[in-house]
């Protein structure tokens, strides 16, 4: 079927039936033919729970093959999946599975232990990622199919399964694919619907693109499913084209990545900034501020052989096979690009959006120019909202194939966003040169983007702190991403405590730790400010955000 993305997914397994697709750290290895067969399974529980095709699936927990059984299960079903962030808080996560109606639960044990039912009314079926095991069911006839699982997928399931017993939903493009929960917030969380042409465009412009990956080519999976551009192009990708995926299991320090890079040695590295720069900061610019480097490295053509030797090891640290580096989901910092520039080093930036899945913008390495994030992708449209799209800031707006449909259950947001004539508001600032590189200034709202490409809100946070009877006043910024808050502490609950005002710091310091422990990792308060006076405001008693960002 054209345009069909299922239909690239169904294609590849029928392939590429005898390769290996999916490798959990330390774990057993997954053959095409292995998810085949698992996803056959899941379709069959399916069926005995009585899943009905556009029922709402919701998937959390660490990145693992089960996982991506569960993904790919459930939308070759013909079902919709809810990807949510296995960092959000219980709170956000009861509220998610809640507000996006999900009828079943795929959860890490770990997580669903921490959930309180009585906040997911509507939920029939918790199974966990950790074994397919099941945990919470309404329905007894679904209970007895777990018991006697085996019997019952002898019913419907052939002794020799091959690939003429693949069956998968056939998708349509506008149809609803995938929930994405960008805010992880109870307050006012907006899932993003993707629908199925958005999807099939990503993967279609990834596999189009970078063509140096092939069938049986191996990449480490290191960015969260959850998050629309690790699924678009370490998992999505790599499964169309017949790759082999190893999860990580482990945070990606340095040292994890380096002996997990050694060993499987891929082509293609889809990193967050914050991985890159501490590789950067943390190990390469030391050693290079050190003698002799630092004087050779000033000595004309004998500095081209240090610099080259410098980007052999960098890419090295990366398994030795590097063809490019791709950065996203935040900017990168001025002097480590500058420095990989320096040395050759095969990266570049892009830039999307969850409400894109996620691509906008996109050059190779060889294209790449310093501060932008490429060029507007296949099948989108940008445009600059201003008067000189070259040289005066503007918000940027998209249309096109990976445009999403809306915000799920929130016509409001939809509407904020989603302009009459099919063009989409980005939220961000940017401007467009003669020839179609884009470069983000800034964002038109008050978003915070973490470290790690993480959408921080700081009204989220501003709320945790004015929930303290000891603060008048708060406001969370950002500082060399990181979250800092500025606290204006309300003095006579202070006095009426007996803490004197030597004492702020270090009691708000305290205070921060309890707060922290309600906010997910990535938004956590890493250190804070006493406010002397009131902050200033507008007549409408707001204050003025801009006077205390840097």
């Amino acid at each position: 079927m054209e345009h069909s993305f299922l239909g690239l997914i169904e294609q590849s397994i029928r392939k590429n039936w005898t390769l290996p697709a999916l490798t959990d750290y330390e774990g057993e290895t997954i053959y095409y033919k292995d998810l085949a067969l698992h996803i056959a399974k899941l379709h069959a529980y399916f069926k005995a729970g009585g899943v009905k095709k556009g029922d709402k699936i919701a998937i959390c927990g660490r990145n693992s093959s089960n996982w991506a059984i569960g993904f790919f299960g459930t939308l070759s079903y013909g079902a919709v999946v809810v990807s949510i962030l296995h960092e959000f808080d219980n709170a956000s996560v009861e509220y998610i599975v809640d507000h996006s109606d999900a009828k079943v639960f795929f959860a890490d044990t770990a997580i669903f232990q921490k959930i309180n039912m009585e906040s997911t009314p509507q939920l029939e079926t918790v199974v966990s990622l950790d074994d397919f095991s099941l945990l919470h069911a309404q329905s007894e006839e679904l209970k007895d199919f777990f018991d006697n699982a085996d019997e019952h997928f002898k019913k419907v399931i052939t002794k020799d399964f091959t690939a003429d017993d693949i069956v998968f939903h056939k998708d349509v493009k506008d149809e609803l694919a995938i929930i994405n929960y960008t805010s992880g917030t109870t307050s006012s969380p907006k899932g993003v619907m993707i629908p199925y042409r958005s999807v099939w465009s990503n993967t279609k412009f990834a596999n189009d693109n970078v063509t140096f990956m092939q069938r049986g080519d191996d990449i480490v999976c290191m960015l969260p499913m959850a998050h629309t551009y690790g699924l678009a192009f370490e998992i999505l990708k790599s499964i169309t084209l017949g790759c082999h995926v190893h999860f990580l299991g482990k945070v990606p320090s340095p040292r994890v990545i380096k002996a997990e890079f050694a060993k499987y040695k891929p082509k293609l590295v889809m990193a967050v900034p914050l991985i890159i720069e501490k590789i950067v900061t943390g190990n390469i610019f030391p050693a290079i501020k050190k003698q002799p480097i630092k004087t050779l490295l000033k000595v004309p053509i004998v500095n081209i052989f240090v610099r080259n030797k410098i980007r052999k090891q960098l890419v090295d640290f990366f398994g030795g096979q590097l063809g490019e580096m791709t950065i996203g989901g935040a900017s990168l910092n001025k002097e480590v690009e500058k420095f990989l520039m320096s040395i050759h080093f095969p990266f570049t930036v892009g830039y999307g959006m969850t409400e894109c899945s996620p691509l906008i913008g996109y050059c190779s390495s060889k294209e790449f120019r310093s501060q932008s994030c490429g060029k507007v992708v296949d099948r989108m449209e940008v445009k600059i909202d201003s008067d000189n799209p070259e040289t005066e800031v503007g918000e940027i707006l998209v249309r096109g194939m990976n445009v999403m449909l809306g915000y799920y259950k929130n016509e409001e947001a939809t509407k904020e966003v989603m302009l009459p004539d099919g063009w989409m508001k980005t939220g961000d600032l940017g401007v467009m040169d003669k020839d179609g590189f884009m470069y983000i200034k800034g964002r038109n709202k008050n978003l915070i983007l973490g470290a790690s490409g993480q959408n921080i809100y700081p009204e989220y946070i501003e709320e945790k702190l004015n929930n303290s009877p000891f603060i008048q006043e708060s406001l969370a910024i950002e500082e060399d991403r990181k979250v800092i808050a500025l606290i204006f502490p309300d003095a006579e609950v202070m006095k009426e405590h007996q803490i004197d005002p030597k004492d702020y710091k270090a009691f708000f310091e305290e205070e921060i730790k309890q707060i922290n422990l309600t906010l997910p990792a990535y938004s956590k308060i890493q250190s804070i400010r006493i406010q002397e006076k009131e902050f200033d405001k507008t007549p409408k008693r707001s204050i003025r955000r801009f006077k205390y960002q840097e």
